[in-house]
């Protein structure tokens, strides 16, 4: 066999090599594409259900799902969803058309309880509110609320009313039982089920006795605040120094240089009075002087000075 036929002979191989590698490409792909195309029956929610709601045929239906977006934790046949002789209920409330995910829904056999709910390590703690303190029932499950505690703390000599953060950032896992009376009305929450850690569960038992409870709404995702302070009766008056110890600084430097030559005004007033009043007693009368009687000073007026979060009181010589 000649040169130049062996070269065509191995060129040609080469060729077919690279052939038979490309069709298995694009027949792999295609398969591929063809499953990522196809759908799969998904099971859904065919009414709203809510909390404690018991699964039944009635109330689920399997829609066609595509099959790179069907959610993990979906159900794609009945005997895997409502196993036979074992109950199921809804722990989280699930519109129509909403698929029905293991996470919102209690094991084969198992009841309505909120303990499947919690995050490894967490605790389900429920305290009292009301209307007000419960933000007008704006506080809805899965909302995250900081935890307010206010109480009467006794001093050496009178007691005061003051008012601490307790806890930040909690997840609302429940409010009461039920949204609704049993006539359909809307029915204003009494309690609200947290999750906390263990310790911080101790500190809600222990809050609920030593004085009443308020729920604050926060924005999600909103980080904690570092810096928390004790708000009491001395607070709850309207000025800038009064009860906010670290105002913002645009607020306090917009102001400052119009406060400070209040400040200064104010003193270089008060000093001019006082070296007035205090001038010498004596008086002349017809070439002779003569000292004044002494008197009893009368009480003379006094005004206070703010300076930052320091007040200092300046008698008023007239």
């Amino acid at each position: 066999m000649s040169r130049q036929t062996m070269i065509a002979l191995g060129v040609a191989v080469v060729l077919g090599l690279f052939a038979v590698y490309m069709a298995n490409v694009y027949i792999g792909g295609s398969k591929q594409q063809a499953e990522l195309g196809g759908t799969t029956k998904v099971a859904v929610a065919s009414v709203p259900m809510a909390y404690g709601t018991e699964l039944t045929a009635d109330k689920v239906r399997f829609v066609d799902y595509p099959n790179s977006s069907i959610p993990p934790g979906a159900f794609t046949n009945g005997a895997q969803l409502m196993p036979a002789g074992q109950k199921r209920f809804a722990l989280l409330s699930m519109g129509v058309n909403e698929p029905i995910l293991a996470s919102k829904i209690s094991a084969p056999g198992g009841g309505a309880s909120i303990a499947a709910l919690l995050t490894d390590g967490m605790r389900a703690a429920t305290i009292r509110i009301d209307d007000v303190s419960g933000v007008a029932g704006f506080v809805q499950p899965n909302d995250s609320v900081d935890v307010l505690i206010t109480r009467t703390v006794q001093g050496p000599a009178s007691s005061a009313q003051v008012t601490d953060v307790l806890l930040q950032n909690v997840r609302v896992i429940a409010i009461d039982q039920e949204s609704k009376n049993s006539d359909g009305t809307p029915k204003v929450a009494r309690t609200a089920t947290v999750e906390v850690a263990p310790l911080d569960a101790q500190k809600l038992a222990l809050a609920q006795q030593a004085g009443s409870l308020s729920l604050v709404l926060r924005k999600p995702g909103e980080q904690n605040n570092p810096v928390v302070e004790t708000v009491s009766m001395n607070d709850l008056r309207y000025n800038m120094y009064g009860g906010a110890r670290y105002p913002a600084p645009a607020v306090v430097g917009g102001y400052s240089g119009a406060i400070a030559g209040a400040f200064d005004r104010a003193s270089q007033t008060i000093t001019n009075a006082n070296s007035g009043a205090s001038s010498g007693a004596s008086v002349r009368r017809g070439g002779s002087r003569t000292k004044s009687a002494a008197k009893p000073a009368p009480d003379k007026p006094s005004v206070e000075i703010y300076r930052g979060l320091t007040s200092n009181q300046y008698k008023v010589g007239g």
